[in-house]
């Protein structure tokens, strides 16, 4: 994945005005910033849903990405690329988990059998077995990301972005899912991009971490985390020197810093101690 030079503007102020970073096949990274930084459009730009006004947001040899398609993924003749999975899920009310799950082999043309073994599969994957009959509002919020993350799993997707999808869940739900979605990764092994306001989810589920600030957006910081990968990276010192790091960079110049104190300690932070 590759951003260079990535420009945007809504008419009210470009977004990005020359951003760029490069992220190896199978990395993750987790995209932190305030609110109306770019952090979603930058999301939008990397799926192919948008078109930017300079510069180049590629996935693969692909400019501009384009989502993953279903008949490809189905039938193995060509490369999944990209799957989205929306803050609020994205779930429709009227269809029942199996067939919001099997939606996109549908419409890649799949057949009712073969969507049928592949949506089983990827329920069982995602803990949801015996739930393929109900509904969205029969299940908890949990079960709900469950469900939006099948969806994307479905198409076997090269890269996978993400907008905040833990925002809306309870503390013990969140870290439950973010240990599924570590496990997940190491299982599949897509490229990653995370987009979050919490500093604590983008250390831990970020094997690189950018800090977006201003407008239009610069890059403030990129870390690389040596914690990544490790499930009990939130007990370890190196992922709470990283936190830290994260807040200070978030930190307006004025404001109070809580972590004023890392300001002048060594890019990366400590190796993680296991």
């Amino acid at each position: 994945m590759r951003v260079r030079d990535l420009r945007k503007d809504y008419g009210q102020g470009p977004v990005f005005d020359g951003l760029g970073f490069a992220l190896d096949a199978g990395e993750t990274l987790s995209v932190i910033g305030p609110s109306g930084c770019g952090k979603s459009t930058l999301l939008t730009l990397l799926a192919g849903l948008d078109n930017p006004d300079g510069g180049e947001a590629r996935v693969g040899e692909d400019v501009p990405a384009r989502p993953a398609r279903a008949a490809e993924a189905e039938s193995g003749s060509g490369p999944a690329r990209v799957a989205y999975i929306l803050q609020d899920y994205g779930l429709f009310p009227w269809k029942t988990v199996e067939d919001n799950v099997g939606l996109p082999l549908q419409l890649g043309g799949a057949t009712r059998a073969a969507r049928r073994e592949r949506t089983a599969a990827v329920l069982a994957e995602m803990g949801l077995t015996g739930l393929g009959d109900r509904y969205p509002a029969q299940l908890s919020g949990g079960q709900r990301q469950r469900v939006a993350i099948a969806r994307a799993l479905i198409t076997d997707p090269e890269v996978l972005l993400m907008d905040e999808p833990f925002s809306s869940l309870d503390a013990l739900t969140r870290a439950r899912l973010q240990n599924t979605v570590l496990e997940l990764w190491r299982r599949r092994r897509p490229t990653c991009v995370l987009v979050t306001h919490n500093v604590e989810e983008a250390v831990f589920l970020g094997r690189h971490i950018m800090v977006l600030n201003g407008r239009p957006a610069r890059k403030a910081l990129w870390l690389t985390n040596p914690c990544f990968g490790d499930p009990d990276a939130r007990s370890r010192e190196a992922y709470f020197d990283l936190t830290r790091r994260v807040y200070a960079a978030l930190t307006p110049p004025d404001g109070p810093n809580p972590a004023s104190e890392l300001l002048d300690s060594p890019e990366g932070g400590p190796a993680c101690a296991r």
